[in-house]
């Protein structure tokens, strides 16, 4: 298929929180806050994260690395460096592309033993 430019080059997710504790076998059931990045373009997409609190100042940027053409899911969970993000406290994200992509937003609370997945997309800005 030839590349497209879909999506846009800044997301915001206002209402993350990687939710504490699980009710099943690690890792499949580790609660989490997932990110699923779609690169349409011909060209790799260099995105960086930035996350937000509310009682601190922000933390990153996260590199993340989508090849042309691809996509590639993102565990909030796995993003430690320059910091790992704490469990059970609300936090905002916003994803910035050298080219445009689409983001989707999903989280997985497996603190019950119904558990509950989440999905939606996030706010593209421009």
């Amino acid at each position: 298929m030839k590349p497209q430019k879909i999506g846009s080059k800044l997301w915001v997710i206002p209402g993350g929180h990687i939710p504490f504790g699980t009710n099943g076998k690690e890792p499949e059931f580790t609660s989490h806050d997932r990110l699923s990045i779609l690169n349409t373009s011909g060209k790799e997409a260099d995105i960086e994260l930035t996350i937000y609190y509310q009682d601190r100042p922000p933390h990153g940027p996260y590199p993340i690395c989508v090849e042309a053409q691809r996509m590639k899911e993102v565990r909030f969970n796995d993003l430690i460096d320059p910091l790992a993000i704490p469990l059970d406290t609300p936090y905002s994200c916003v994803l910035q592309s050298n080219v445009p992509v689409v983001v989707q937003f999903s989280r997985q609370d497996t603190r019950q033993t119904a558990n509950a997945v989440t999905t939606m997309m996030a706010w593209p800005v421009a």
